[in-house]
């Protein structure tokens, strides 16, 4: 009989009572992907971090790329029980936890790809998704010199960074008590009825990153009094902080974040 792998985020962060959520749900609604909060008082969107090869971005598309594989047989196509997986468009982006690409990439940021493609940021009325920059890309297909953002996680380095600017702002610094919560959709055994909740330090946070149970960030993390709460949607390239109008200038202001105002999402 196979032995489950001990969870090292168990201890520091064991699990908490379902019903931890419950201020949730009155305050945002339901939480499948993720409880989204309105402003407590003030609010931003923290983008996650995509990269570019320092050759810039290729001619050619990931679909493009994936396709001329397939013809010449140098990648597999994906199956699954007998049927071919091989439908739609290789956009490139990826859903879940992800991380700097390593030598020959760097961070490409929001605000400079929108100069050089003439794209808003977000388009207006809509949230930091796979719809924003259109221009970018080829029949709705990244160049293969460009990693977009992650979709339903933050990446390592924005985790990280907004870790640290919570921290710094309290309310007890890293001995801030928090919850955690991972919507059902992302965990690696899916469970509708009981809400996966975990609770720990605010200064214990960054091993959430690395949660055995699921793919990806925690979909909320909030101070246990209730005084910030973030959200990173299941189906979105960014992370909701609201809060008080001190942290949220605090990550407006990081150099090491990328940060905006979406007012049509408060």
């Amino acid at each position: 009989m196979h032995e489950e792998e001990p969870n090292p985020v168990a201890d520091p962060w064991p699990l908490a009572p379902s019903d931890t959520t419950d201020w949730l749900l009155e305050l945002c609604g339901d939480g499948v992907t993720g409880f989204m909060p309105p402003a407590m008082p003030d609010a931003v969107w923290v983008l996650n971090a995509m990269y570019e090869h320092e050759e810039g971005p290729a001619d050619v598309s990931y679909h493009e790329y994936r396709r001329a594989g397939l013809a010449d047989g140098s990648i597999r196509p994906a199956v699954f029980a007998g049927i071919d997986l091989e439908v739609g468009i290789a956009t490139g982006g990826d859903l879940g936890r992800a991380e700097h690409p390593g030598h020959g990439w760097r961070r490409l940021r929001w605000a400079e790809l929108a100069r050089r493609t003439g794209d808003p940021l977000v388009p207006e009325g809509l949230l930091p998704s796979h719809s924003c920059f259109p221009s970018a890309k080829k029949e709705g297909s990244w160049p293969l010199g460009i990693v977009p953002p992650a979709e339903g996680s933050t990446d390592r380095e924005t985790w990280d960074r907004l870790i640290a600017v919570l921290t710094a702002h309290g309310p007890a610094g890293p001995d801030t008590a928090c919850l955690a919560y991972y919507n059902p959709l992302m965990l690696v055994r899916p469970d509708f009825d009981n809400l996966h909740v975990q609770a720990g330090r605010l200064g214990d946070a960054g091993m959430l990153y690395d949660n055995p149970v699921a793919d990806f960030s925690p979909s909320n993390l909030w101070a246990q009094d209730r005084s910030w709460v973030l959200c990173t949607d299941y189906d979105l390239w960014a992370t909701k902080v609201a809060g008080p109008p001190a942290l949220i200038e605090a990550l407006l202001n990081d150099p090491e974040l990328e940060a905006v105002r979406l007012p049509w999402a408060p």
